[in-house]
Protein backbone atom coordinates (compact mmCIF):
# COMPACT_ATOMS: atom_id res chain seq x y z
CA UNK A 1 0.00 0.00 0.00
CA UNK A 2 2.71 2.20 1.25
CA UNK A 3 4.35 1.73 -3.08
CA UNK A 4 1.11 2.12 -4.55
CA UNK A 5 0.66 5.74 -2.70
CA UNK A 6 4.10 6.75 -3.43
CA UNK A 7 3.31 5.27 -7.22
CA UNK A 8 -0.09 7.80 -6.87
CA UNK A 9 2.13 11.12 -5.67
CA UNK A 10 5.22 10.50 -8.55
CA UNK A 11 1.78 10.59 -10.92
CA UNK A 12 0.64 14.05 -9.59
CA UNK A 13 3.67 15.43 -9.51
CA UNK A 14 4.38 14.41 -13.13
CA UNK A 15 0.76 15.99 -14.19
CA UNK A 16 1.65 19.27 -12.20
CA UNK A 17 4.73 19.65 -14.44
CA UNK A 18 2.22 19.85 -17.16
CA UNK A 19 2.93 22.33 -19.88
CA UNK A 20 2.54 26.38 -19.05
CA UNK A 21 -0.70 28.07 -20.37
CA UNK A 22 0.26 30.86 -22.96
CA UNK A 23 -1.79 34.24 -22.68
CA UNK A 24 -2.51 36.90 -24.74
CA UNK A 25 -3.89 40.28 -24.11
CA UNK A 26 -5.06 43.08 -26.76
CA UNK A 27 -4.99 46.89 -26.32
CA UNK A 28 -7.47 49.10 -27.34
CA UNK A 29 -7.78 53.20 -26.74
CA UNK A 30 -10.29 56.22 -27.11
CA UNK A 31 -9.75 59.26 -28.28
CA UNK A 32 -11.19 62.02 -26.37
CA UNK A 33 -11.01 66.10 -27.95
CA UNK A 34 -11.89 69.00 -26.27
CA UNK A 35 -12.44 72.27 -27.71
CA UNK A 36 -13.27 75.63 -27.36
CA UNK A 37 -14.94 78.36 -28.81
CA UNK A 38 -16.45 75.92 -31.54
CA UNK A 39 -19.81 76.51 -32.46
CA UNK A 40 -22.11 73.62 -30.86
CA UNK A 41 -24.55 73.73 -33.86
CA UNK A 42 -21.31 72.46 -35.76
CA UNK A 43 -20.92 68.73 -36.71
CA UNK A 44 -18.01 67.01 -38.04
CA UNK A 45 -18.71 65.78 -41.45
CA UNK A 46 -18.62 61.83 -42.02
CA UNK A 47 -16.56 60.32 -45.17
CA UNK A 48 -16.81 57.04 -46.87
CA UNK A 49 -13.99 54.56 -44.77
CA UNK A 50 -11.50 54.06 -47.09
CA UNK A 51 -11.56 50.33 -48.22
CA UNK A 52 -9.25 48.84 -46.73
CA UNK A 53 -9.70 44.81 -47.62
CA UNK A 54 -7.36 43.35 -49.89
CA UNK A 55 -8.34 43.09 -53.60
CA UNK A 56 -10.46 39.96 -54.97
CA UNK A 57 -8.48 37.16 -56.17
CA UNK A 58 -10.93 37.40 -59.70
CA UNK A 59 -8.92 40.96 -60.28
CA UNK A 60 -5.93 38.80 -61.14
CA UNK A 61 -6.46 36.32 -63.21
CA UNK A 62 -4.49 33.24 -62.51
CA UNK A 63 -3.38 34.08 -59.33
CA UNK A 64 -4.13 31.42 -56.14
CA UNK A 65 -6.90 32.44 -53.58
CA UNK A 66 -4.76 33.21 -50.17
CA UNK A 67 -5.41 31.29 -47.41
CA UNK A 68 -5.93 32.65 -44.52
CA UNK A 69 -4.37 31.21 -41.22
CA UNK A 70 -6.94 29.81 -39.02
CA UNK A 71 -5.32 29.16 -35.46
CA UNK A 72 -5.46 25.66 -35.70
CA UNK A 73 -1.76 24.20 -34.99
CA UNK A 74 -0.77 22.36 -38.59
CA UNK A 75 -3.88 23.27 -40.15
CA UNK A 76 -1.91 25.70 -42.99
CA UNK A 77 0.05 22.84 -43.85
CA UNK A 78 -1.31 19.91 -45.72
CA UNK A 79 -0.30 16.15 -44.68
CA UNK A 80 -1.14 12.51 -45.91
CA UNK A 81 0.82 9.64 -46.72
CA UNK A 82 1.96 10.71 -49.97
CA UNK A 83 3.18 14.01 -48.74
CA UNK A 84 4.89 12.79 -45.71
CA UNK A 85 7.84 12.34 -46.84
CA UNK A 86 8.12 15.67 -48.83
CA UNK A 87 7.25 16.87 -45.25
CA UNK A 88 10.15 15.09 -43.60
CA UNK A 89 12.74 16.31 -45.89
CA UNK A 90 11.44 19.63 -45.45
CA UNK A 91 11.92 19.18 -41.75
CA UNK A 92 15.17 17.82 -41.92
CA UNK A 93 16.13 20.96 -43.48
CA UNK A 94 15.14 23.68 -41.20
CA UNK A 95 16.41 21.16 -37.83
CA UNK A 96 20.28 21.03 -39.84
CA UNK A 97 19.96 24.42 -40.88
CA UNK A 98 18.68 26.12 -37.49
CA UNK A 99 22.82 26.92 -36.80
CA UNK A 100 21.82 29.34 -39.54
CA UNK A 101 18.66 31.43 -37.71
CA UNK A 102 21.12 31.39 -34.77
CA UNK A 103 23.95 33.24 -36.38
CA UNK A 104 21.67 35.53 -37.68
CA UNK A 105 20.12 36.57 -33.98
CA UNK A 106 17.05 34.46 -33.73
CA UNK A 107 15.84 32.16 -31.20
CA UNK A 108 18.51 33.12 -28.84
CA UNK A 109 16.37 32.62 -25.89
CA UNK A 110 14.87 29.10 -26.02
CA UNK A 111 18.89 28.11 -27.48
CA UNK A 112 20.42 29.61 -24.28
CA UNK A 113 17.75 27.83 -21.95
CA UNK A 114 17.76 24.20 -23.57
CA UNK A 115 21.60 23.79 -23.74
CA UNK A 116 21.84 25.94 -20.37
CA UNK A 117 19.87 23.58 -18.87
CA UNK A 118 21.22 20.65 -20.23
CA UNK A 119 24.67 21.67 -18.81
CA UNK A 120 23.41 22.12 -15.54
CA UNK A 121 22.21 18.97 -16.10
CA UNK A 122 25.32 17.17 -16.99
CA UNK A 123 27.08 18.98 -14.03
CA UNK A 124 24.73 17.58 -11.66
CA UNK A 125 24.40 14.31 -13.14
CA UNK A 126 27.40 12.15 -11.63
CA UNK A 127 25.94 13.43 -7.92
CA UNK A 128 22.20 12.72 -8.76
CA UNK A 129 22.57 9.66 -10.23
CA UNK A 130 23.64 7.47 -7.51
CA UNK A 131 20.55 7.87 -5.41
CA UNK A 132 18.25 6.62 -8.53
CA UNK A 133 20.73 3.78 -8.75
CA UNK A 134 20.22 2.58 -5.23
CA UNK A 135 16.51 3.45 -4.21
CA UNK A 136 14.28 1.13 -4.44
CA UNK A 137 11.21 3.18 -3.88
CA UNK A 138 10.20 3.58 -7.58
CA UNK A 139 10.29 -0.67 -7.94
CA UNK A 140 6.52 -0.48 -8.98
CA UNK A 141 6.49 2.54 -10.92
CA UNK A 142 9.19 1.35 -12.86
CA UNK A 143 7.24 -2.00 -13.46
CA UNK A 144 4.71 -0.46 -14.92
CA UNK A 145 6.64 2.59 -17.25
CA UNK A 146 9.29 -0.22 -18.19
CA UNK A 147 11.23 0.24 -21.35
CA UNK A 148 8.72 -2.28 -23.50
CA UNK A 149 6.02 -1.10 -22.51
CA UNK A 150 6.30 2.98 -22.88
CA UNK A 151 7.69 2.29 -26.29
CA UNK A 152 4.40 -0.29 -26.72
CA UNK A 153 2.12 2.84 -25.54
CA UNK A 154 4.08 5.44 -27.47
CA UNK A 155 3.54 3.39 -30.85
CA UNK A 156 0.08 2.69 -30.09
CA UNK A 157 -1.24 6.12 -29.25
CA UNK A 158 -1.02 7.58 -33.03
CA UNK A 159 -2.09 4.61 -34.56
CA UNK A 160 -5.00 4.12 -32.59
CA UNK A 161 -6.05 7.49 -33.40
CA UNK A 162 -5.37 6.97 -37.23
CA UNK A 163 -7.67 4.14 -36.81
CA UNK A 164 -10.38 5.25 -35.03
CA UNK A 165 -10.21 8.85 -37.56
CA UNK A 166 -11.11 6.38 -40.12
CA UNK A 167 -13.80 4.64 -38.83
CA UNK A 168 -15.17 8.00 -38.00
CA UNK A 169 -14.35 9.72 -41.21
CA UNK A 170 -12.37 12.37 -38.85
CA UNK A 171 -9.74 13.71 -41.26
CA UNK A 172 -8.74 16.11 -38.38
CA UNK A 173 -7.86 12.93 -36.12
CA UNK A 174 -6.13 11.56 -38.77
CA UNK A 175 -3.94 14.53 -39.51
CA UNK A 176 -3.21 14.63 -36.02
CA UNK A 177 -1.86 11.06 -35.65
CA UNK A 178 0.09 11.83 -39.40
CA UNK A 179 1.79 14.54 -38.21
CA UNK A 180 2.85 12.76 -34.87
CA UNK A 181 4.39 10.14 -37.01
CA UNK A 182 5.84 12.72 -38.62
CA UNK A 183 7.24 14.40 -35.29
CA UNK A 184 8.67 10.60 -34.18
CA UNK A 185 10.11 10.20 -37.60
CA UNK A 186 11.82 14.16 -37.37
CA UNK A 187 13.05 13.01 -33.91
CA UNK A 188 14.48 9.81 -34.59
CA UNK A 189 16.35 11.09 -37.04
CA UNK A 190 17.61 13.41 -34.95
CA UNK A 191 18.57 11.21 -32.09
CA UNK A 192 20.38 8.46 -33.87
CA UNK A 193 22.41 11.02 -35.69
CA UNK A 194 23.20 12.76 -32.12
CA UNK A 195 23.78 9.53 -30.18
CA UNK A 196 26.05 8.58 -32.63
CA UNK A 197 28.31 11.76 -32.18
CA UNK A 198 28.23 11.96 -28.11
CA UNK A 199 28.28 7.72 -27.45
CA UNK A 200 27.52 8.60 -23.59
CA UNK A 201 27.95 5.50 -21.66
CA UNK A 202 24.26 4.74 -19.99
CA UNK A 203 24.14 4.91 -16.05
CA UNK A 204 23.87 1.02 -16.47
CA UNK A 205 26.74 0.60 -17.80
CA UNK A 206 28.71 1.47 -14.56
CA UNK A 207 28.70 0.13 -11.05
CA UNK A 208 25.87 1.32 -8.69
CA UNK A 209 28.19 3.55 -6.58
CA UNK A 210 29.47 5.28 -9.56
CA UNK A 211 31.62 7.41 -11.02
CA UNK A 212 29.52 8.74 -13.26
CA UNK A 213 31.99 10.99 -14.58
CA UNK A 214 33.80 10.90 -18.24
CA UNK A 215 30.55 9.05 -19.62
CA UNK A 216 30.76 10.42 -23.41
CA UNK A 217 32.13 8.89 -25.86
CA UNK A 218 32.80 5.71 -23.95
CA UNK A 219 29.64 3.07 -24.84
CA UNK A 220 30.28 -0.42 -25.34
CA UNK A 221 27.29 0.10 -27.93
CA UNK A 222 27.14 -0.59 -31.07
CA UNK A 223 29.95 1.77 -33.55
CA UNK A 224 26.49 3.98 -34.51
CA UNK A 225 26.00 4.47 -30.74
CA UNK A 226 22.29 3.73 -31.40
CA UNK A 227 22.69 2.28 -27.24
CA UNK A 228 24.45 4.99 -26.29
CA UNK A 229 22.74 7.35 -23.14
CA UNK A 230 22.43 10.89 -25.07
CA UNK A 231 19.84 12.17 -25.41
CA UNK A 232 16.64 9.68 -24.19
CA UNK A 233 14.90 8.18 -27.39
CA UNK A 234 11.93 7.77 -25.33
CA UNK A 235 11.29 10.99 -23.65
CA UNK A 236 12.53 12.69 -27.01
CA UNK A 237 9.22 10.23 -28.76
CA UNK A 238 7.15 10.94 -25.78
CA UNK A 239 6.67 14.87 -26.01
CA UNK A 240 7.02 15.21 -29.41
CA UNK A 241 4.02 12.94 -29.62
CA UNK A 242 2.36 14.78 -26.38
CA UNK A 243 2.92 17.72 -28.01
CA UNK A 244 0.92 17.48 -31.21
CA UNK A 245 -1.90 16.08 -29.07
CA UNK A 246 -1.84 18.94 -26.64
CA UNK A 247 -1.80 22.12 -29.15
CA UNK A 248 -4.02 20.25 -31.94
CA UNK A 249 -6.48 19.76 -29.59
CA UNK A 250 -5.78 22.65 -26.94
CA UNK A 251 -9.65 23.30 -27.29
CA UNK A 252 -10.09 20.45 -25.15
CA UNK A 253 -8.53 21.82 -21.70
CA UNK A 254 -7.48 18.27 -20.29
CA UNK A 255 -5.71 16.96 -22.90
CA UNK A 256 -2.46 19.43 -23.04
CA UNK A 257 -2.34 18.24 -18.99
CA UNK A 258 -2.74 14.53 -19.90
CA UNK A 259 -0.56 14.50 -23.00
CA UNK A 260 1.78 16.41 -20.89
CA UNK A 261 1.83 14.40 -17.73
CA UNK A 262 2.45 11.00 -19.61
CA UNK A 263 5.46 11.94 -21.59
CA UNK A 264 6.70 13.25 -17.97
CA UNK A 265 5.72 10.13 -16.64
CA UNK A 266 7.63 8.43 -19.17
CA UNK A 267 11.35 11.18 -19.45
CA UNK A 268 11.05 10.54 -15.69
CA UNK A 269 11.32 7.11 -15.89
CA UNK A 270 14.38 6.49 -17.98
CA UNK A 271 15.77 8.13 -14.81
CA UNK A 272 14.43 5.95 -12.26
CA UNK A 273 15.23 2.83 -14.08
CA UNK A 274 18.87 3.79 -14.80
CA UNK A 275 18.92 3.80 -18.18
CA UNK A 276 19.15 7.81 -18.87
CA UNK A 277 21.03 10.23 -16.73
CA UNK A 278 18.62 13.71 -16.25
CA UNK A 279 20.72 15.59 -18.82
CA UNK A 280 19.73 12.88 -21.48
CA UNK A 281 16.24 13.19 -20.49
CA UNK A 282 16.01 16.64 -20.10
CA UNK A 283 17.43 17.36 -23.78
CA UNK A 284 15.16 14.36 -25.22
CA UNK A 285 12.45 16.04 -23.63
CA UNK A 286 13.21 19.69 -24.63
CA UNK A 287 14.10 18.75 -28.36
CA UNK A 288 10.54 16.16 -28.79
CA UNK A 289 8.57 19.83 -27.97
CA UNK A 290 10.57 22.10 -29.83
CA UNK A 291 10.96 19.77 -33.22
CA UNK A 292 6.91 18.73 -32.48
CA UNK A 293 5.67 22.94 -32.05
CA UNK A 294 7.92 24.97 -34.65
CA UNK A 295 8.78 22.38 -36.92
CA UNK A 296 6.29 19.98 -37.54
CA UNK A 297 2.98 22.31 -36.40
CA UNK A 298 5.25 24.99 -37.82
CA UNK A 299 3.43 28.62 -39.15
CA UNK A 300 1.87 28.44 -35.68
Amino acid sequence: MRNLARFKIHCIAAALLAALPLSAFAQHGVLAVAASGINPEYTLPVYAAAATSQPDAASFPGSPTPRLPTGVPGEDREVSWRKLPLNILHDQKDLWLFPLQLGRGRHLLPALFITGGTAAFLATDPQVMPHFRKTTDFHNFNRVFSGTSTNVAMAAVPAVFYAAGLLRKDSYAQSTALFAGEAVVDSTILMVVTKAITRRARPTERPIAGPYNDTFFHTNSSALGTGSSFPSGHSLTAFSIATVFARRYRDHRWVPYVAYAAATAIAFSRVTTGAHFPADVFLGASLGYVIARYDVLRGQ
